[in-house]
């Protein structure tokens, strides 16, 4: 005899959180006091990264959204996977002549 399974039983597992470091700069490094910043993470992509973020330091919402997330060295379209562990920063914006 067979049994369906159902729903909940084909459902992949939670994601395991990890620990994901962000490098901060300039005046996002000074408003949250330090030049790294951690927090969990379930994986996703940069615009649930500065979700997070800016769940876990409002302060820093106002000059997050103009600043540009780099990946690996690269920057980062808010559509772009960030994967655990990967190299991230945030780079807020310059002036200067």
């Amino acid at each position: 005899m067979s049994i369906d399974p159902t729903t909940a039983d084909r459902l992949p597992p939670p994601a395991a959180c990890q620990r994901l470091v962000v490098t901060l700069f300039a005046g996002m490094a000074e408003i949250v006091g330090a030049r790294r910043l951690e927090i969990d993470w379930h994986g996703g992509t940069v615009a649930d990264l500065r979700r997070g973020i800016v769940a876990a330091r409002p302060a820093i919402g106002p000059l997050l959204a103009r600043s540009a997330v780099a990946v690996a060295g690269r920057y980062a379209a808010d559509d772009r996977t960030i994967d655990a562990g990967a190299e991230v920063a945030i780079i807020p914006p310059v002036s200067g002549g």
